[in-house]
């Protein structure tokens, strides 16, 4: 017995030694041998400002009334809410301390200096693909292209046990892919640049893919079917890219595509909900070059035919006769309170105002995207600095959540639309979730 005791005491040994060596192991880098100051040319520093803007740093590590990068954003988890981090180069409470080996570990592996696990909120599960050659521009430009902040970071309103990070190297090990991205040499260069920027800095699966139980997205490439075929995330369903014809890109041309990437708006949609950060602080800035090449990416990725078995049409698409709305919940409200602006077909007003018939929100299941905007209206979308003169207001304080309930169920079902009924229940929860009176991080969180 005592024997077995030792055998046993000395397998807990050797197997706690390994684990604690495995979780409190740093990430190796290309950058560990890099002198411990790199100079920066302006050319570089540049290039690393539109990294950036590919990866849309500015939208999480700011808040709308602070300064470029110095953190403070809420964000909700399952968990708790957690803040982004100061990123600017201010050596007390920023990264200005950070070398360029740090700098890569901490954006593409998610480890800082002292080896404290970041929240995969950082997206480095798809910033790990990123190349080397990006990592040093963006790290040229946060050191030398961005203004130290002194502004000290924010704890996670996480409790213990939960705040504990070290799973999170077991979380890294069994879902994330630690290569950068390797271009298919049986596609062409545009297709490849495509697939680097949606996989990579653009980070697009974060929202788009659907998650598992342990919050890992279910897919990170093209060759499974989930990936960017929708999922819901943070009182906002972001919709399949894929060529889904009713709830994905199946209608939409590559140009349409490009457009809504550049614009903010085509003939089908105009960019709300968290789109509208990614919008407003990044795409737009983006090259043509680089929005085509991911437009032709998104354009070749099949659709799943048992997602849109009865495909919507615009010729099947009938309006309900005056005297027919008059009897139907809900049509008496979006008379007075929205054809004004979506019209009485609800075809929009061409780019400028959304259609509703036959649009992805009005034909998915889940209904959180209709119900939040509906209540909470939408951000202004910002081009070359100037605001639109168009937005959905909210409706929060005008209608009762049965009110919602019944005009969101007469869109979803008018116009050929196939949508699923929204309860007030659900209208209800929804409500008291973003309250903006509780600096709820749904409201406040932008990718």
């Amino acid at each position: 017995m005592k024997r077995f005791l030792l055998v046993l005491l000395a397998i807990v040994i050797v197997v706690g030694g390994g684990l604690t060596w495995f979780v409190n192991r740093s990430p190796s880098s290309p950058f560990d041998t890099a002198a411990a100051s790199i100079p920066a040319s302006a050319d570089l520093v540049q290039r690393g400002e539109m990294v950036a803007r590919q990866a849309d740093c500015v939208a999480c590590h700011s808040t709308p009334d602070s300064k470029p990068f110095v953190g403070g954003l809420e964000m909700g988890t399952p968990l708790g809410s957690i803040f982004a981090t100061n990123i600017t180069p201010d050596r007390e409470t920023g990264i200005g301390n950070y070398s360029l080996a740090d700098f890569d570990r901490a954006v593409r592996h998610g480890v800082t200096p002292g080896g404290r696990r970041l929240y995969p909120a950082m997206p480095y599960p798809s910033y790990v693909k990123m190349t080397d050659d990006d990592v040093q521009a963006l790290y040229a430009f946060f050191m030398n292209g961005v203004r130290p902040a002194n502004q000290a970071n924010r704890p996670s309103g996480i409790g213990w046990p939960l705040n504990m990070r070290w799973p999170l190297a077991l979380w890294n090990a069994v879902f994330v892919d630690a290569n950068t991205y390797v271009s298919k040499p049986q596609q062409d260069e545009q297709w490849n640049r495509g697939a680097y920027l949606v996989q990579g800095a653009g980070h697009c699966g974060a929202c788009h893919t659907p998650r598992s139980v342990a919050m890992n997205e279910k897919a990170s490439d093209e060759t499974s079917s989930l990936f960017l075929s929708g999922a819901l995330l943070d009182g906002w369903y972001a919709p399949s890219l894929r060529q889904d014809h009713n709830t994905g890109l199946g209608r939409w041309s590559e140009e349409d595509i490009f457009q809504f990437l550049k614009n903010g708006r085509n003939q089908h949609a105009v960019v709300f909900g968290s789109m509208t950060e990614a919008y407003n602080n990044s795409t737009q800035f983006m090259t043509d070059d680089d929005l085509r090449a991911i437009s032709h990416y998104l354009k070749s990725l099949p659709g799943d035919p048992a997602r849109d078995s009865s495909p919507w049409s615009d010729t099947t698409a009938t309006s309900i006769s005056a005297a027919g709305s008059n009897r139907t919940p809900g049509a008496q409200t979006y008379a007075a309170r929205c054809s004004f602006c979506h019209g009485p077909d609800g075809k929009g007003q061409n780019q400028w105002i959304p259609p509703l018939a036959g649009a992805a929100s009005s034909l998915i299941g889940h209904t959180d995207s209709q119900v939040n905007v509906t209540l909470n209206g939408s951000s202004r979308v910002v081009t070359a600095g100037v605001p639109d003169a168009y937005r959905m207001p909210p409706f929060r304080e005008q209608l009762s959540d049965q009110q919602i309930a019944d005009v969101l169920t007469y869109v979803r079902s008018t116009w050929g639309n196939r949508g699923s009924a929204v309860r007030a229940e659900d209208v209800k929860a929804l409500r008291e979730h973003t309250d903006p009176a509780t600096s709820n991080p749904i409201i406040l969180q932008m990718r």
